[in-house]
């Protein structure tokens, strides 16, 4: 349900709009009303309304002055209610960025058409700022979530974690650790999963993917090579591989940072 905030000074009409507008049906609920644009103002920080249905000359403060000085930071969609006498300062608040005016005295389907379109923006402002929320969560992952490397103690790990490190960008599999530090495939995996609770593939992937994000968000090499630069190889394996770790695609990580 989207949230509608009234603010009218005459009591009468604000609650004439609250008990004969058919909010439900409009998928509405009024979660406050407000007598002039000072107590809007702050009814519309405290309740963050979707949709701000407002008189245009109120005592205090008028409609158009609370507009300005909070719809910029709180992005609801406005609509306002005026008379004949006001034409002018309506067709300039529709400049202004308010969703559409609706003349007194007050036609109910004048209302519920106003209403109606406010619903299809408030709709769209929803979707933007929920497109926007993701991307700033992928924008924030700049880094994995840590494993505690700090608290290993065993001298084998923290060797292959230090080859693992220094060498990321070289194919490595288990074999070669096998033939480098001279113990069993198992028996590493063993310690690494005792020590960091993971694989020491799962790690070198982590290290690849850690560099791989700095790199790309560095944007001095195209994707293509940043597969190849990290040890993880042609662009469609590492795309899987990254989005394995990041939960998007190499792309849509890139498209965020722009």
């Amino acid at each position: 349900m989207y949230r509608v905030l009234l603010v009218e000074d005459e009591e009468i009409i604000r609650k004439g709009i609250r008990y004969s507008v058919p909010w439900e049906e409009c998928g509405c609920s009024v979660v406050g009303e407000a007598e002039n644009g000072a107590v809007g103002e702050e009814k519309i920080a405290e309740l963050q309304p979707d949709i701000v249905i407002t008189d245009i000359t109120m005592p205090v403060k008028n409609g158009l002055e609370m507009i300005a000085d909070t719809r910029e930071k709180f992005n609801y969609i406005a609509i306002i209610l005026t008379g004949y006498s006001e034409f002018e300062y309506a067709q300039q608040a529709i400049r202004n960025g308010v969703s559409d005016y609706v003349l007194k005295p007050l036609d109910m389907d004048e209302m519920r058409t106003a209403l109606e379109k406010a619903v299809r923006l408030a709709g769209d402002n929803q979707y933007l700022q929920q497109r926007e929320d993701e991307a700033e969560a992928v924008r924030s992952r700049t880094a994995l979530p840590p494993l505690s490397e700090d608290k290993v103690t065993d001298p084998l790990v923290l060797r292959i974690v230090a080859y693992l490190k220094e060498n990321y960008q070289s194919k490595i599999t288990l074999a070669d650790l096998q033939e480098q530090f001279h113990y069993s495939e198992r028996y590493i995996n063993q310690k690494f999963q005792k020590e960091l609770g993971t694989t020491v593939i799962d790690y070198l992937n982590r290290c690849r993917i850690q560099n791989a994000l700095e790199l790309i968000r560095k944007g001095k090499l195209p994707i293509s090579q940043i597969g190849w630069e990290c040890g993880i190889g042609e662009y469609k394996y590492f795309n899987h591989v990254f989005k394995k770790y990041i939960g998007c695609s190499v792309r849509e990580y890139q498209s965020t940072l722009k």
